[in-house]
């Protein structure tokens, strides 16, 4: 994956604005996984801003510096830490599901542990709006996102692929599969390039479906059997490269649950509290704006319908491409709106980035809620599986994927809106 080092010009505050601060959203976003591969997210989200600051708002105050911005940027770094304890929860089930598939390894224990990846992917989708500002995902060389969610995969770094049996380091005997091997950038994650993906989402997806060969037209996953992990060449080193890489996922999500921990002396959290409120909120949207467009829009979307290739999927072996788009923007929303609704229902709401931008520009705020929206509604109409919607002569759905493309650039364009109207320097997409 590649890594975006953005550098935060701080301090240019020069948006006057005026206007009451009201708006607050409703929301259901959910994905219904199955082990077929054909999961649908539904993230059928809507807001109106009507969050209220507590603030002497006038129409000379600066919008960054009003009550409502301070609450904003609190709300955010709540919202940040809610989603990262709930998708570590959900890999931790993912890893329990896994552990008994591992103990036992059945074609019905395989589909469980596929459907514990599917829910926890969604939940980690959310998140990914947390980037692309030098923030604990991002690190100082690009770990642990490097580590975490790293894309495309070079299949054959992992395990065997159709022609080559004995590929992979699950096949090389003289690889030890511990995770400072798999960190290593000498011989693990990155030591062939930037696709030899070692470790995170992928690598474990890859291990769960293997290969999708099927065609695009099948509206089939990855077709891997469970007696990969019984019968075949290096089965326990399989089972053990499965067992590694999840656990070292669990460990590095539980290590950005603590960065963003309140409370926490040291932490990042305890730096990014002590940040002004135009600092804060100046980050916040900067995950925003690269998220819309240069990497969903462009890396993951028009790459893809360039290239009309399975291959270049986000979630190719598993078909959950289409809740990749689905949920990335919902994290998009979640930040906008400030709120979070965990896998179990509980929420996490406050004053929203919406209601700042409302005190500066209310028509802004106003057509950036209905095209955050838009884009989430034009994700849920893409025809999983996304290989074939991006296959040559699917004109119907080239067009769909299509639309979703415009309309997250549209949206980028929006928040770009958001930072001149604030006064930020824009940020760069690469």
């Amino acid at each position: 994956m590649n890594k975006y080092t953005l550098t935060l010009f701080l301090g240019c505050l020069l948006a006057i604005g005026c206007g009451d601060d009201d708006g607050a959203g409703t929301d259901t976003g959910t994905g219904t996984e199955t082990g077929t591969g054909t999961e649908t997210g539904t993230g059928n989200e809507t807001g109106t801003g009507n969050e209220t600051g507590t603030g002497n708002e006038t129409g000379t105050e600066n919008p960054l510096e009003s009550e409502t911005a301070m609450m904003a940027a609190t709300t955010y770094a709540e919202v940040v830490h809610a989603s990262y304890v709930d998708a570590t929860a959900q890999v931790t089930t993912m890893k329990a599901a896994i552990d008994a598939f591992l103990a036992d390894p059945s074609e019905a224990n395989l589909t469980a542990a596929r459907n514990a990846w599917l829910a926890a992917r969604n939940s980690y989708l959310q998140t990914e709006v947390y980037r692309f500002y030098d923030g604990p995902i991002d690190g100082d060389d690009g770990n642990p996102e490097g580590l975490i969610n790293a894309w495309p995969l070079d299949e054959f770094t992992v395990d065997y692929v159709d022609g080559m049996p004995t590929a992979g380091r699950v096949n090389d005997t003289d690889f030890d599969i511990t995770v400072a091997n798999l960190e290593d950038p000498d011989v693990g994650n990155g030591a062939g390039g930037e696709a030899d993906v070692a470790t995170g989402w992928h690598a474990i997806e890859f291990l769960l479906w293997g290969q999708d060969l099927t065609a695009p037209a099948d509206n089939l996953p990855g077709q891997r059997p469970a007696t990969d992990y019984t019968t075949l060449e290096n089965f326990a080193r399989r089972a053990m490269y499965l067992d590694v890489t999840t656990t070292h996922l669990e460990s590095l999500m539980n290590g950005l649950v603590a960065e963003w921990a309140p409370g926490a002396a040291g932490n990042f959290r305890s730096t990014f509290d002590g940040q002004t409120p135009a600092e804060r909120l100046q980050a916040a949207i900067t995950g925003m704006f690269i998220l819309s467009g240069f990497e969903t829009g462009g890396e993951r979307l028009q790459a893809a319908l360039d290239a009309q290739d399975q291959e270049e999927e986000h979630s190719c072996f598993s078909d959950n491409t289409h809740n990749d788009m689905i949920f990335d923007l919902v994290g998009v929303q979640n930040v906008w709106l400030g709120r979070y609704t965990a896998e179990d229902g509980t929420m996490t709401t406050g004053t929203s980035i919406e209601a700042v931008v409302r005190l500066q520009d209310a028509a802004l705020a106003d057509q950036l809620t209905a095209q955050i929206q838009t884009s989430i509604d034009l994700a849920n109409a893409l025809v999983p599986p996304f290989d074939n919607e991006i296959s040559a002569g699917n004109a119907e759905g080239n067009a769909r994927v299509g639309a979703l493309i415009d309309s997250c650039f549209d949206q980028r364009d929006l928040l770009e809106q958001v930072f001149t109207g604030f006064g930020f320097t824009v940020p760069p997409e690469e």
